[in-house]
C-alpha cells in the first residue's frame, strides 16, 4: 500500500486589529514588507495585507471590534537583517513599539520582548553575526 503524504502551506498570517491600516503600516516598516501596488491599503480598510519583497510571505490585518485582552498565544521572534539586536531595538522603538520585558543577559545573549501599537507581543533576538561571534 502506498501511503500518500499531504501537507498544508501557510498562505498568510492573520492578525486581529482595531486599526488594520495602522497595523499594516507599522509592521510594513518593521519587516520591510510592501502593500500590493494594484490593491493598496487605505485608512479605514477592514482588511490590509502586506507582502515580503519576494511575495513569499504575507501578513493580513483584519479589523475586529475588541482590543487584545490577554497575552498572545503566538508571537513573532525577529532578528536583525543588518546590524545588532540593540540597534534594531532602537529602530523598532522609534517606529512605535513599546518595551515589555528586557531578557538580555550580561554575556550578550537573550532577547527583548516588545509590543506593537495594539499591544501584540513580539521579540527581538540577536543577529546571526552576534550569535556566531
Amino acid at each position: 500500500t502506498t501511503l500518500v503524504t499531504m501537507t498544508a502551506l501557510i498562505s498568510h498570517t492573520s492578525f486581529d486589529s482595531l486599526d488594520a491600516f495602522a497595523q499594516s503600516v507599522f509592521w510594513g516598516a518593521v519587516l520591510g514588507f510592501l502593500e500590493d501596488p494594484e490593491d493598496p491599503n487605505e485608512a479605514g480598510d477592514g482588511e490590509c495585507m502586506i507582502f515580503s519583497e519576494d511575495g513569499t510571505r504575507r501578513l493580513l490585518f483584519i479589523e475586529v471590534p475588541d482590543a487584545k485582552q490577554v497575552k498572545n498565544r503566538v508571537h513573532l521572534d525577529l532578528k536583525p537583517a543588518e546590524g545588532t539586536r540593540d540597534q534594531e531595538l532602537d529602530r523598532l522603538l522609534g517606529l512605535g513599539a513599546r518595551e515589555v520585558a528586557d531578557r538580555r543577559r550580561a554575556d550578550g545573549s537573550g532577547w527583548v520582548v516588545l509590543a506593537d501599537p495594539e499591544g501584540n507581543e513580539f521579540c527581538i533576538l540577536r543577529s546571526d553575526a552576534e550569535r556566531q561571534g
